[in-house]
């Protein structure tokens, strides 16, 4: 029976525990803009570069603002709290407008309708939906110069009741060759693995993926719709509870030595779930 995470402070679980659009990292900051208070998550940078003076560390601090507010600010590993709090108050103006700005313009994630013009998502890129109806063909879906067609035999009212399934097994059938691909490709990384662990594709609303206290992986479908380079971060974590059940500080060292990039790579995952798990 696989563990399961009830928050990111949990310390008991062998999951990968979805985060809607509101990524964090274990160090944080904080500054005053005007009466408001702005908080920001912190992530640094794998490479190890010595940098002299922490005014050459600043310019090298990258700020983004996300559309849920969230501010976000990669930085050298060695950088100082001082040096990235002196490079926050001074963006400070343009981190509160673009906050401000998405405050108002919140785009809100609607139930899909299943019909043409709506997007749909594989391995980290966008495509198109495009619904058609031939009386001669199998209903049937493909990828096709930029567009997920989906094909029906007649058209329904209710086209969700007959789209959505037809989708959901494209997607199905795409994840497990897909996964099983990026399993034997991390393998290597994970040489504490003996065997090939088993693995199987099951839908989950909180998990991109589990590790049973067997080794065997479990992996969540809408996980397929994130690039490459994201589902290998889930495997790999995944990989680290065979060898580390829970999420001590030896798991995290074992994570950033076969994945050095994984918080950043943690960070676009978690920035797109609410987007892949829209349906």
């Amino acid at each position: 029976m696989a563990n399961s995470l009830t928050g990111a402070s949990s310390s008991i679980a062998a999951d990968i525990i979805i985060k809607k659009s509101h990524t964090k990292t274990a160090e944080r900051g904080a500054f005053y803009y005007g009466n408001d208070m702005i908080h920001y998550d912190v992530i640094r940078k794998s490479q190890s570069s010595k940098v002299s003076s922490s005014k050459a560390i600043a310019r090298k601090v990258v700020i983004k603002v996300h559309p849920d507010q969230r501010v976000v600010a990669t930085v050298p590993h060695d950088a100082t709290e001082d040096s990235i709090k002196e490079a926050m108050l001074k963006r400070a103006r343009w981190i509160w407008q673009n906050i401000e700005e998405f405050a108002k313009q919140r785009d809100y994630v609607l139930p899909k309708r299943y019909i043409s013009g709506e997007s749909q998502f594989y391995l980290g890129r966008r495509y198109v939906l495009k619904v058609l109806i031939d009386s001669d063909q199998v209903s049937n879906v493909k990828l096709s110069r930029g567009k997920l067609n989906v094909t029906l035999r007649k058209d329904f009212d209710d086209r969700v009741v007959k789209i959505k399934p037809l989708i959901d097994k494209w997607y199905q059938h795409k994840a497990k060759a897909i996964f099983h691909e990026r399993l034997n490709k991390m393998l290597p990384k994970a040489t504490w693995v003996t065997d090939i662990p088993s693995f199987r594709v099951m839908a989950m609303k909180k998990q991109w993926g589990s590790c049973s206290t067997k080794g065997n992986l479990m992996l969540n479908p809408h996980l397929i719709k994130a690039s490459k380079e994201c589902i290998d971060y889930v495997i790999l974590h995944e990989l680290c509870h065979i060898a580390e059940h829970n999420h001590s500080e030896k798991f995290w060292r074992l994570l950033t030595q076969v994945m050095p990039n994984w918080k950043e790579v943690k960070a676009k995952l978690d920035d797109m779930a609410e987007m892949y798990l829209n349906e």
